[in-house]
């Protein structure tokens, strides 16, 4: 499931050469961006997100819905400091039976949540938009369904003890393109979507702006 939206404002506005900033501090977006061949630098918005959910799901926000808004947080915060910019944020959101999780404090709530996690599917938002300045000109978001299989609990010591401090990296205590591909049955979605940016549909908008070329 995925929507997006393409906001036409400002498109026929002049860029800098320097044009792309990524608003988020993770690794892994920065990595697909890098491995994708676009040109940007990284400045991680200092939003305050436990805040900004806390006050969401008080709203009755979903998964959906706080993944749209923590990205949008991040990306307008920093392009009000630099508006002659296009500015990515992006989140990601876990949904299981109801519940959100949020990237585990420590090991033991790592383990606590896999084990919740265990033996059953769960959803994974990406959310992504560019802002320029105050105006939104593009926004994405996609769900991806991961099946994670009933391991036992010596598996999961052993695979907590092998990851260290990367469990609590991430909304599912896992990465997928790692060791964490041991704790799944089965997958349905979008790779990139899983990683936590829905690459792809950003790569076309970023050829529109003519930061990529065509």
């Amino acid at each position: 499931m995925n929507v997006s939206d393409h906001d036409s404002g400002g498109n026929d506005l002049p860029l800098p050469r320097r044009a792309v900033i990524l608003a988020s501090a993770s690794v892994a977006r920065a990595r697909m961006l890098d491995d994708a061949g676009v040109p940007f630098e990284v400045i991680p918005a200092t939003v305050d997100e436990d805040d900004i959910k806390a006050s969401m799901t008080a709203a009755g926000a979903d998964a959906t819905t706080l993944a749209e808004g923590l990205a949008e947080a991040k990306a307008r915060a920093i392009a009000r400091r630099y508006p002659d910019r296009l500015v990515i944020g992006a989140d990601q959101t876990l949904a299981c039976g109801g519940v959100l999780y949020d990237k585990p404090a420590d090991r033991a709530a790592a383990r606590r949540q896999l084990m919740e996690l265990r033996g059953r599917m769960h959803e994974l938002v990406s959310a992504a938009c560019v802002f320029r300045g105050s105006e939104r000109e593009w926004r994405y978001r996609d769900t991806a369904r991961l099946w994670v299989r009933p391991f036992g609990d010596a598996f999961l010591d052993r695979y907590l003890a092998r990851c260290g401090d990367e469990a609590l990296t991430s909304v599912g205590a896992y990465q997928l393109e790692s060791v964490g591909a041991q704790l799944f049955s089965r997958i349905e979605g979008d790779w990139f979507t899983i990683l936590g940016l829905p690459l792809l549909p950003l790569l076309d908008y970023l050829r529109t702006r003519q930061v990529l070329t065509t």
